[in-house]
């Protein structure tokens, strides 16, 4: 071999696109092709002073002294690869490269340079037959093209190692192929994967393992298991990321560590996938929602909600196409559980050392050098300092936060001095948490020996910042942390995130967050409490949290909270739920009360249904009595409409009337005009039109006298509007409902899809058919596009009376039939428009002999929900005379 350049050196990978499926179609000719495609390669390389260095199965690793060098051997093996004539049995062979350009330092005929896992990911990103270059390769080689070359600026992508994202360029030349589908990168998936603050380091078999088995058809939960601090996370993650492909639906990642009720879990799922949260039965909803997708759930953190097991058991049971991968301290011990141990790094023999070179290529060491070099971009390994950094590792059990922890401070110390500092300590903290394993012992200790570090300032912060489970940004350290403003807080955030103690991380709103590691929080709150300071600044917390969100309280009820404001508090609602946790521990019910109800849009738009806020709500109500009138009408809302969703409807007139009292007793105009609103929906619920009507009717009145909630006015006229269309009065009531939708029809308020919905039952009861379908399906469409589940449903049975009146019976029945199975399987008990529902259950009912309506209702409980919705357009369709599907356009 020819010697390898060193220093900055331009390394070109390739690999042959479908090569698993070509070997499996011939073998014998696809042997014969791979030895050709080596020899173009090896020919192209060689004539630009490149060195082929590595070979891994049908994947060529070169190395080349210039970016220029390497642009025109990627161009001249691209050449021969495309007009080569390959065995008919296999068809074309489709190479893809990627450049990249990194110091580096040729150690035993490989290289070790940090730069190259991420080469790997960009060429995981390229297409047969396409070459691609980091930003690194395009500045050194732009100016030295070969000629008729040009490079295409691709723009920034994550790529699937989950650090920063990549600008990438794609080599042009007129004698390569020039258009190609969007690079594969986490940006062309649908996941939620959080980019990482360090580089993927090591474990490429660990990975391999851990996809391997994630890819068995046998294999639908998978724990990796193992102490803190292992990189059961990243190693997690990682793995998800090369699994995009094969999961049609998605990627998702749930963290887990900022809860501490194992009931929430179903929760904090149909959080991560974005969903919003309807129905009484959050698991049901759940698993219908995954019902027919093929995806992939990363729950991280299982051990703190590891009695929420029986959760995942039953939701892979009722989803046969979703795969679960977990991580967790301890197994979960559920049925079908395959465990993946994820062991520490391994070590070095300490002695018998191996040389430098060889040193460097142990994982731990690699993670050591390359996270000294983040903070001090000198530091080599050598042969004076290479037995303190393989002792270092060993010491450290090969725990990679340990490594982390231990290395970023190359920047106080050299290894030798870092080696006698950890010997001093270790032992001292060997008597420490017995009763852990012993690689947790090793990891607590390590935490506290980077804590013994730390000024006595910085201390201080690192333990205060311990009382955010969701992690806080500047100006919230300041305020719960800082104290009586002493406590220099920037730069000592600064200095943690140096540390390793901290991790920096983008907020919704662009501005940096920071979090701990739950390893290092669950140390950071024993030093908190050790230090008597816990219920101070838990109490800060409280007031921070109730100070954040009144300032997206609205002035008057009803105005929305701006999807900015909504996405902040979203980001802060483990915070939240701490706070208000703690507020209720120490009887201050006010104050809780007080900090639910100022988040009151929040919990509309997003947790309505959460049965924490039920209890939240029930609880401060009973134990504040004499709580400001304003916040309890608020707490008597919310609850009016949770109850009423699940369909208790005497307990939902119960907080209707005493909202009404607290509404009363404020003076509020605003107050009272909900309440008015609250009575009719619920009168309407019990059937009694005429009160719910004079209800809508005083609750528009209020608001108007007032000026106030003029939408919400329109909303409660829309609703008098369907009492009257309910008694049969449509000359008064569908323009009183044509003018509240068309003033509404532009506000993004999820109550519009009802309002929809209702001016579509009023055509379908004028005979108008045509306008019935066209309102039907606007519903339709907005409820899928807001994940409005009880607004879909309420749509598609309005479609199911339009085909009631276009004929057929049969069919409407088992739409009908479709709608109640859906129904069940979320627990929604009522549906928006149920009256009017209810009413084309019953005429389809009796347009059918009852045996052939249970026969066709029984068939359609057996169709899954979009085969359902699907369905019911295509009867749009007909109803319309049109060819092209209305789902489609």
């Amino acid at each position: 071999m020819a010697d390898l350049p060193s220093g900055t050196v331009t390394f070109l990978f390739t690999d042959i696109e479908g090569s698993t499926a070509l070997w499996e179609r011939d073998q014998a000719a696809m042997s014969i092709a791979v030895e050709r495609h080596f020899q173009l390669l090896r020919e192209a390389v060689s004539a630009h002073a490149g060195v082929v260095f590595k070979v891994v199965g049908d994947a060529v690793q070169a190395a080349f002294p210039t970016a220029p060098h390497t642009v025109a051997a990627a161009l001249d093996a691209q050449r021969p690869l495309g007009q080569e004539n390959w065995p008919e049995s296999v068809g074309p062979i489709r190479v893809r490269m990627a450049l990249h350009t990194a110091a580096a330092t040729p150690q035993d005929g490989d290289y070790l340079a940090p730069g190259l896992n991420r080469l790997s990911r960009l060429l995981a990103a390229a297409h047969g037959g396409q070459v691609l270059l980091s930003l690194a390769t395009q500045d050194l080689a732009r100016d030295a093209l070969p000629p008729g070359a040009g490079l295409r600026d691709l723009g920034e992508h994550p790529l699937r190692d989950l650090y920063r994202p990549e600008r990438v360029f794609q080599l042009l030349h007129p004698d390569l192929p020039a258009d190609f589908p969007p690079i594969r990168t986490l940006a062309t998936h649908p996941n939620n994967l959080p980019l990482q603050p360090t580089p993927f380091l090591g474990r490429e078999e660990q990975v391999a393992r851990v996809v391997d088995l994630l890819s068995r058809d046998d294999v639908r939960l998978l724990t990796i298991t193992g102490p803190g601090g292992v990189g059961k996370t990243r190693l997690a993650l990682q793995a998800a990321a090369d699994l995009l492909e094969d999961f049609p639906d998605g990627v998702w990642f749930v963290d887990l560590s900022v809860l501490d009720d194992p009931a929430l879990v179903p929760s904090a799922i149909v959080g991560a996938l974005g969903a919003r949260e309807e129905g009484s039965g959050i698991p049901n909803r759940l698993a219908a929602m995954l019902t027919g997708k093929h995806l992939l759930l990363l729950l991280d953190n299982f051990e703190r909600v590891v009695d929420a097991a029986s959760v995942v058991a039953d939701l892979l049971a009722r989803a046969p196409g979703v795969k679960i991968l977990t991580t967790s301290r301890t197994p979960l011990h559920a049925y079908g559980e395959r465990e993946y141990s994820l062991p520490p790094f391994p070590m070095p023999d300490l002695a018998h050392l191996p040389s430098v070179e060889t040193l460097s290529q142990y994982e731990a060491v690699r993670l050591f050098v390359e996270r000294a070099q983040a903070v001090r971009p000198d530091f080599v390994v050598t042969n004076t300092n290479a037995p303190a950094v393989a002792e270092i590792c060993f010491r450290l059990d090969g725990l990679p936060l340990a490594i982390e922890l231990a290395a970023a401070f190359i920047k106080m110390l050299p290894p030798q001095a870092l080696l006698k500092r950890l010997e001093q300590r270790l032992p001292l903290l060997a008597g420490g948490a017995r009763t852990l394993p012993a690689r947790q012992q090793t990891m607590r200790n390590t935490i506290a020996w980077s804590h013994d570090f730390l000024t006595q300032h910085e201390q201080t912060l690192f333990r205060r910042l311990a009382v955010f489970p969701g992690g806080c940004t500047i100006e919230a350290a300041e305020a719960v942390a800082a104290g009586d403003g002493t406590l220099e807080v920037f730069g000592g955030i600064a200095s943690l995130v140096d540390k390793s103690l901290l991790r920096q991380e983008e907020g919704s709103d662009g501005e940096p967050r920071f979090r701990m590691l739950e390893t290092v929080r669950e140390f950071g709150r024993e030093q908190l409490e050790t230090s008597s300071e816990g219920d101070a600044m838990r109490d800060r917390l409280a007031a921070w949290c109730l100070a954040l969100v009144e300032q997206f309280e609205p002035a008057l009820w009803g105005e929305n909270i701006p999807p900015t404001g909504v996405a902040r508090l979203e980001e802060e609602l483990p915070n939240l739920r701490a706070a208000v946790t703690w507020l209720l521990a120490q009887g201050e019910v006010t104050r809780a009360l007080r900090l639910v109800v100022a988040a009151e849009d929040f919990w509309t738009q997003r947790h309505l249904t959460d049965a924490e806020l039920h209890r939240w709500l029930e609880t401060t109500l009973a134990a504040a009595p004499a709580a400001p009138a304003r916040d309890r009408a608020l707490a008597h809302w919310l609850l009016t409409s949770k109850h009423g969703d699940q369909g208790h409807d005497e307990a939902a007139l119960h907080h209707a009337q005493r909202l009404l009292d607290a509404a009363e007793e404020s003076g509020e105009p605003a107050a009272l005009g909900y309440a008015h609103l609250a009575l009719a929906f619920r009168w309407q619920n019990l059937g009694d039109i005429a009160r719910a009507a004079a209800a809508y009717a005083e609750a528009i009145k209020t608001w108007r006298a007032a000026g106030v909630h003029e939408v919400f006015a329109l909303g409660a006229q829309a609703g008098l509007a369907g009492c009257l269309v309910l008694q049969g009065d449509l000359e008064a009531g569908v323009p009183m409902l044509e003018e509240a939708l068309t003033r509404l029809r532009s506000d993004p308020r999820w109550f519009i899809m009802g309002i929809i919905s209702l001016r579509g039952y009023a055509a379908l009861r004028q005979g108008d058919l045509p306008s019935a379908v066209r309102l039907f399906t606007e519903a339709i469409d907005g409820s899928r596009n807001q994940h409005l589940t009880k607004s879909l449903l309420s749509a598609m049975t309005g479609l199911a009376g339009v085909t009631l009146a276009h004929g057929q019976v049969k069919r409407a029945a088992r739409l009908l039939g479709a709608i109640e199975a859906a129904r069940d399987a979320v627990e929604i008990k009522r549906l928006d428009n149920w009256l009017y529902d209810e009413r084309i259950t019953v005429e389809t009912r009796a347009a059918l002999e009852p045996a052939a309506f249970a026969r066709a209702w029984e068939s359609g409980r057996l169709v899954p929900l979009e085969e359902a919705v699907a369905e019911a357009l295509a009867v749009a369709d007909e109803v319309l005379g049109v060819t092209e599907p209305l789902d489609k356009r």
